[in-house]
């Protein structure tokens, strides 16, 4: 069905997730189609998708490769149960991940979101040491700022408060987060200081003994508005992880699939975790997937601590369903065909000399950027609550043709990897006259 203002849904049934409900349905923002690197607004206007929808769509809007596939394992194999059963297409798509991953992480489980993801590879942290004897390792270190789903394992291990106030958490602990502007302000790329804060988890062993069972953390973390690691950083939490026996996770649902310019950001920096998250460009956004890439290691400890009996009781209705990896799949392919993941090497300093050319522009206090990703710090505004400014221009940006994110008073910018020159011009000159334009 075609919406448009004129035909306009009733708002008033969907209790939407992440949002003020009552200052949207006042002036609702609403998407009605999309293709290539646009959307198109109700009114009929093109929207440049500067977010990549929601970090997920890599490979820009409405893939007909995908859709075919999609439609293709609709008619021949819609649903087949995951417990005690199997389908052809699962195993395929596990073996094509497997072989994009960084060497080792070649044991694959399937979710349906990146909350999904988190749980999964907390769970599994836990299982190992537990099946190898110590079952005392059961805390979870995160890290301030962080952000992993809205599970109870992803808000325990998460940093961001708003996701924690109010819910019970699970036993867990946290770094401090790698911000620093007054060090690292406007740094191009990873920053040079700040690697000493790994050690803070030396002090967590201090405190905490050996009941540590796993560190996460996002290599690059993205909802928190782009906070990008200094030089020297995720080795040295390699190294200390190492030396104390706690398993390493990397939270891969917005670097993993080309964000930075490789496969995962595991590549990228050159370090391997025990287990890694993805979802989100998995399928490039067009159905809920998400996969936990484990060690052999991890997955042999677990399945071969028993003969018998089912190892890891842990899944998913949904955990690889047939047309969600026939979307895979054919995302993989395009990301393949298309060398969409070199793409975003070979843009990534003409993005980077792009949003840095914002730096003089009004109330811009920092900006960050890594691969095709950028955050832009916008000093809060005096007298209102933080990140009115930054939901300002959110919506200005918006109503001028472009899609942005606002976190707080940090915007963030994440476009699909397909973006040309000419649109990444197009989306820093709107955002200098949207962010001059705030008062």
């Amino acid at each position: 069905m075609a919406y448009d203002r004129d035909n306009r849904p009733d708002l008033s049934n969907h209790w939407m997730p992440f949002t003020a409900n009552r200052q949207f349905k006042a002036a609702p923002r609403l998407l009605v189609s999309a293709k290539g690197m646009y959307y198109r607004s109700e009114d009929g206007r093109e929207v440049l998708d500067g977010t990549s929808g929601l970090w997920c769509v890599n490979a820009g809007h409405a893939r007909p490769e995908i859709a075919a596939a999609v439609n293709q394992q609709l008619m021949s194999l819609d649903y087949a149960p995951s417990f005690q059963m199997g389908h052809p297409i699962s195993f395929d798509f596990a073996q094509a991940l497997a072989g994009i991953a960084p060497a080792g992480l070649d044991r694959i489980f399937f979710t349906n979101s990146g909350s999904e993801s988190a749980d999964t590879a907390i769970k599994m942290a836990i299982a190992y040491h537990r099946a190898r004897g110590q079952g005392h390792r059961s805390k979870i270190v995160g890290r301030e700022k962080g952000y992993h789903g809205v599970g109870f394992g992803g808000i325990s291990a998460g940093g961001l408060v708003n996701n924690r106030r109010i819910y019970p958490l699970l036993p867990s602990d946290h770094i401090r987060h790698t911000l620093d502007v007054e060090r690292n302000a406007f740094s191009r790329g990873l920053p040079e200081h700040g690697a000493e804060r790994a050690d803070d988890l030396e002090q967590l062993v201090a405190l905490h003994g050996d009941t540590l069972a796993a560190v996460i953390i996002e290599p690059v973390a993205g909802s928190a508005g782009v906070i990008v690691p200094p030089k020297g950083y995720i080795e040295r939490l390699r190294a200390l992880c190492d030396k104390h026996g706690v398993l390493l996770i990397f939270d891969e649902v917005i670097t993993g699939f080309g964000r930075l310019g490789a496969p995962f950001a595991s590549h990228w920096f050159g370090v391997t975790p025990d287990i890694m998250t993805t979802a989100k460009g998995i399928t490039n956004g067009v159905i809920p997937m998400g996969a936990v890439f484990a060690k052999r290691e991890i997955h042999d400890t677990v399945v071969n601590a028993s003969e018998t009996a089912m190892e890891f009781f842990h899944g998913y209705t949904y955990s690889g369903h047939p047309v969600s990896c026939a979307a895979g799949l054919a995302t993989l392919d395009i990301y393949r065909r298309e060398g969409l993941f070199e793409r975003a090497t070979e843009l990534s300093d003409i993005w980077a000399d792009a949003v840095h050319s914002l730096r003089d522009a009004p109330y811009v206090t920092d900006i960050r950027n890594l691969g095709l990703m950028a955050g832009i710090d916008l000093e809060a505004k005096a007298g209102v609550p933080v990140g009115s400014r930054g939901y300002a221009a959110m919506v200005a940006a918006f109503e001028a043709g472009i899609l942005i994110r606002a976190t707080g008073d940090t915007l963030a910018m994440s476009p699909p990897l397909i973006v040309s020159k000419a649109e990444i011009d197009r989306l820093v000159t709107v955002l200098r006259q949207i962010i001059s334009a705030l008062d």
